[in-house]
């Protein structure tokens, strides 16, 4: 055997003992979910064919060809039994891609699928796209909507100006994707995301409105809109559901996560919120309901963050960054909640409905002010020493 063979032999038992690696659960949580010691997905995660030329004549020192940055920001579904992670994954030039993870547990032994997704383009390419929200749609349809991000043509000096609408695409097998129209609005767009059902005979989004392709400016939140049709999407009309407010996780912009979760208490919201640092700005994710009957009706406001990065979560391309845009829900009611840490890796932990539900009924709301939450912890002492 050639020492080019011996090399390649040892590369690839290395990834797949990578691949094969069990995860475990962390000890002593919050109660409200249990995360797990190892990332479920990494860049190292990805195939080596999609880096290394494995002709020794091309590549007689077995180089990365096609070297992978991240892989981050996925979204999920179950799919035929298996746990999938619709992945963003970056590359070292900075151009992100999707590409389909499948697991048999939801929490280790993720693998790519062969190839990374053919995403169509729309009538303007898109320099980048990234974040899908998956849904499996009452239509029969599953949807990807995505931000596609270009040059802001309109500063042609400024090579950082970009421009974000949502992207949408729509697939029967996670392979073949057909792409529709960009959703138009009347502002920029980066966390769109589509709601599972039908409402009042129409597409449902959730939307984040803002100025500019960074600031929120006069966007005020977690937004609502209806559709029509939606392989010509246009909203006309937004109204805003979960606001922004000063001094909270909420501060400077807030979005929508994955879709909800449909429960007989109400829907289960998951986003992050951001606000600004003496360190840069700092993602956390936080949870909501609305009601059953009106997904626009907010019933229940656990107060401040729901997860944050902790450990070596905080290390990475952006640090101190906690974004969700995908959850799975088991039929036995465990979650399956797929989050990113500094744009870099994905992790999960894991609850269950009721969990879920209890930490959103029963958390106390934020009283916006120093005085208030003192007299919040003092209750629950006073509570406490009842016992």
């Amino acid at each position: 055997m050639s020492n080019f063979k011996e090399r390649v032999a040892a590369l690839r038992k290395h990834h797949e003992e990578l691949l094969t690696k069990k995860n475990e659960k962390l000890e002593w949580g919050n109660g409200i979910y249990e995360k797990y010691k190892n990332p479920v997905v990494t860049a190292e995660h990805v195939p080596l064919e999609w880096k290394y030329d494995f002709n020794e004549q091309d590549n007689p020192y077995l180089m990365q060809r096609i070297m992978c940055n991240a892989a981050l920001n996925a979204g999920a579904l179950k799919w035929q039994g298996k746990y999938l992670l619709v992945v963003r994954v970056e590359g070292a030039d900075r151009k992100s891609y999707f590409a389909v993870a499948e697991s048999p547990n939801g929490v280790d032994n993720f693998r790519f699928w062969e190839e990374p997704i053919t995403m169509p383009d729309d009538v303007i390419p898109a320099t980048n796209v990234y974040d899908m929200r998956v849904t499996q749609h009452e239509d029969g349809w599953i949807y990807g909507v995505f931000c596609a991000e270009r040059h802001d043509d309109n500063e042609p000096g400024n090579l950082s100006a970009a421009t974000a609408t949502a992207g949408i695409a729509r697939t029967k097998d996670l392979k073949t994707w057909y792409r529709l129209p960009d959703l138009k609005t009347r502002s920029q767009q980066r966390n769109v995301v589509l709601h599972p059902e039908f409402v009042d005979g129409k597409y449902a989004f959730y939307t984040r409105p803002q100025d500019g392709f960074i600031d929120t400016g006069s966007g005020g939140g977690i937004g609502w809109a209806l559709v029509d049709d939606i392989t010509n999407a246009e909203i006309k009309e937004e109204k805003i559901i979960y606001e922004r407010r000063y001094h909270t996780i909420t501060e400077v912009k807030n979005g929508e996560g994955p879709h909800p979760i449909k429960t007989p208490k109400g829907w289960l919201h998951l986003a992050h919120g951001v606000r600004a640092t003496a360190d840069g700005l700092r993602y956390v994710l936080y949870m909501y309901m609305t009601a059953l009957d009106d997904p626009t009706k907010v019933i229940a406001r656990p107060g401040g963050y729901f997860l944050v990065p902790e450990g070596n979560e905080y290390l990475g391309d952006v640090m101190n960054v906690a974004f969700a845009n995908g959850w799975i829900a088991d039929e036995d009611g465990k979650v399956f909640i797929y989050y990113a840490s500094a744009d870099t890796r994905m992790h999960v932990a894991t609850s269950t409905i009721d969990k879920l539900i209890d930490y959103c009924m029963n958390t106390p709301e934020d009283g916006y002010y120093t005085a208030a939450s003192v007299e919040t912890i003092k209750k629950l002492v006073e509570k406490n020493r009842k016992l």
